[in-house]
Order: C-alpha cells, then sequence, then structure tokens
C-alpha cells in the first residue's frame, strides 16, 4: 500500500504528452457473472489511497453514500462505488480513494486496488455501445492491458452527479445572461454526458449555437471537416466556429494535443481554445498556456465560463 501510495504524486511531468496513468481497482468478483472487472481512474485526480478509516452514517443519504469521514479536519463524503455500480458481492470494500474532482473532494469505497499503468490516449477507445449500455453510461473509455485485461475508465462526474447531487444547482446559472455575439457559435468536447449537459446548458443561457463533440479525435475531425467546407465556399474557418471550448482528459486524443493542433494548423487562425478541465493545478493551468490556450476554466463555474467566453468572442473590438 505505502509504494503504491508514493507513486500517486509527482505524475504532472505526463500532462500534454497524450499519456496518462491510471490506478486500478477492483469492485470485488460478481457473484452473479463470477467475473471481477477492471476500473480505472486517473491518478492526477487520487489525493491518497488508504484502508477504510471510521465512516459517520447520516440519515437520508442516497443508498451509495455509505456517510462521512474526517480526514486531517476535512468532512468528506464516502461513497460507495460497489453499490452505485449494483455490483453483487460477498466481499466488503477494504480500500477508500480519496479524489478531487472540480474542487470537491470525495472518497470512493472500492474492493481492491491493483496498480498503476501508464497508458496512452491514443490506445484508449471510446467503450462499444453494448458495453457502455452494460454499465448505464458510467463508462466513458476503455483499454486492454498487455496482459489482456480489459479496464473501463469510469465517469466520475456522472458518479457525483447521481450520488452526491452535485451539478444540480440551478442557482449556478444565475446571472448569466444573453451574448452580445449570438450569431457565435462554439464547438465543444467532453466525453463525459454530464459535463456536455452543463455545457449545453450554460451556452443556451447566452443564446450561442453550438457543435458538441465527445472527445478530441471526433472534435479535429469535425475541425478538418469545416476546413474543408469553408476551402470549398472560398470562407475561413473563423467563421463557421468563433472558439473551442475542450476537456483536457479524453480517449484517443486528449486536449493538450488537440489545442496544439489547432494552434499549429493556419487553417484555424484565430479561433480561441478555452480549457475547461477538472484538473485545475497550476501545473496544469501552465501546461495549458504552453500548448497555446487561450484560457483556462475549472469546472465547474458557469458564470465563470460564460464571462470567459464572452471576453474572447469580443476580443479585438
Amino acid at each position: 500500500m505505502s509504494s503504491l501510495m508514493s507513486t500517486v504524486d509527482g505524475r504532472t511531468r505526463l500532462a500534454g504528452t497524450n499519456r496518462l496513468e491510471v490506478l486500478l481497482f477492483s469492485l470485488g468478483t460478481d457473484t452473479d457473472s463470477g467475473r471481477e472487472e477492471v476500473f480505472g481512474i486517473n491518478v492526477f485526480k487520487v489525493r491518497e489511497v488508504m484502508r477504510v478509516p471510521e465512516i459517520t452514517r447520516a440519515p437520508d443519504m442516497p443508498d451509495a453514500i455509505e456517510g462521512m469521514t474526517s480526514l486531517r479536519g476535512e468532512t468528506v463524503p464516502i461513497i460507495n462505488l460497489q453499490k452505485f455500480c449494483g455490483v453483487p458481492g460477498e466481499n466488503k470494500p477494504g480500500i477508500l480513494i480519496v479524489t478531487e474532482y472540480n474542487k470537491h473532494v470525495q472518497g470512493f469505497l472500492v474492493h481492491s486496488v491493483d496498480s498503476i499503468h501508464r497508458l496512452a490516449w491514443e490506445d484508449i477507445n471510446v467503450p462499444p455501445s453494448m458495453l457502455a449500455n452494460q454499465h448505464a453510461g458510467l463508462i466513458t473509455a476503455v483499454t486492454e492491458l498487455p496482459d489482456h485485461r480489459l479496464v473501463m475508465i469510469m465517469d466520475v462526474e456522472k458518479v457525483l452527479a447521481e450520488t452526491a447531487g452535485f451539478y444540480d444547482d440551478e442557482s449556478v446559472f444565475d446571472g448569466i445572461g444573453s451574448s452580445n455575439k449570438s450569431d457565435a457559435n462554439i464547438l465543444f468536447v467532453d466525453d463525459s454526458s454530464v459535463a456536455r449537459g452543463q455545457i449545453r446548458r450554460t451556452l443556451e443561457h447566452m443564446g450561442l449555437g453550438f457543435i458538441a463533440t465527445a472527445n478530441g479525435q471526433e472534435a479535429w475531425e469535425m475541425l478538418e471537416q469545416l476546413a474543408e467546407q469553408a476551402e470549398d465556399s472560398g470562407s475561413k474557418v473563423a467563421d463557421r466556429i468563433n472558439l473551442v471550448l475542450t476537456d483536457i482528459e479524453m480517449p484517443e486524443m486528449d486536449g493538450y494535443v488537440l489545442t496544439r493542433k489547432i494552434k499549429g494548423d493556419t487553417r484555424f487562425k484565430g479561433i480561441p481554445v478555452v480549457m475547461h478541465s477538472s484538473l485545475s493545478a497550476e501545473a496544469n493551468q501552465a501546461l495549458g498556456k504552453d500548448v497555446g490556450a487561450d484560457a483556462y476554466i475549472a469546472k465547474f463555474e458557469p458564470r465563470e465560463l460564460a464571462k470567459t467566453l464572452e471576453s474572447l468572442l469580443n476580443q479585438g473590438e
């Protein structure tokens, strides 16, 4: 456990290389299927891995929330992923993975942790529809390890939305008015269905047009398609798309690589790129600037996002 925990730190050097390191964990053997499926979580999001501490149960909480615990003076909600994912098993969770997403700290109870694997985003694929449907949309990506084990990357934002009620507060959109660039179009990309929904609602409040994509490769293919259409009509891509909003962690192509490709291609000159990520550390923001991002916004702050978009859309006027 101590050797595993010691490797959780110092991973920012991988950002921007289209690579990541994933902490593998298990929810135990499914007594119905007899299988022990392997899940993964980006090490960037992991604060620590520990034995299950004392948990204080509270009334009127969703079934998957075990309760709360105090970690170094901070009260942290504890989510039982085995219960949430509906994995029938006899073994109780023995490990707590403490994570930070979108400035929220929470713990995930899992049966066991395995190891940390370094992966390339281009080797991580969008899950087949059958697998995605089997896990009720909780899987954003899937990859195969050298030992032929299948690893599923979980949409943690969806877990938080359905258990802790994150992202359900409509008041976060208060004060977002219509943009004075109502004819502008935004291309946005995020592999989380919850995040795409939040972005869509922000853009709708602003009255902006948009194209939604689910990973960096899909976004790049859309941009190339728009570039071909612009060339055929003798116009510029910037006449069709006024800004690109991108997540960072995505299968097939991450946001750093997507941003670098956009900024290195003269066809997309004049199109601002905004990074929108739950990786809010200063090191990640610095890497965003290094690849040419015009702004970096931490998830999820709709008013701040709207303010940044409005400023960039009006840039130069």
